[in-house]
């Protein structure tokens, strides 16, 4: 998949190797923000399967990203969009507060 402009993962969970990413450079987020990030990710793609990325795009606001392997016969594609909007509701707050966070590191350079 080509992307027009560049973005930085936070984090992303995939259901095929059942693995967890949690981007190195945010290892300084605290504890609590990466459970919180581990666990919404991980039931994601328990719940929908494939792949979730959060990602940040150059203005600092973080977007989900799903995708699924061609012959993935029970990712639920309908079920992942509105997976993804509930958690945009649910966790608006920590949400709101990550792109803050990315800005500040942007601002100081360091994103």
């Amino acid at each position: 998949m080509e992307r027009k402009e560049e973005t930085v993962v936070l984090c992303g969970a995939n259901s095929y190797d059942e693995k967890y990413y949690l981007n190195p450079r945010f290892s300084n987020l605290p504890k609590q923000i990466q459970d919180e990030l581990k666990v919404m990710c991980v039931l994601y793609t328990n719940d929908v399967g494939g792949i979730l990325l959060l990602e940040f795009d150059k203005d600092g606001y973080l977007h989900f990203r799903t995708e699924a392997t061609e012959n993935d016969t029970t990712y639920d594609e309908i079920g992942a969009v509105l997976k993804i909007k509930e958690l945009q509701r649910s966790e608006e707050e920590l949400l709101r507060s990550l792109e803050m966070y990315y800005r500040v590191l942007l601002a100081n350079g360091l994103g």
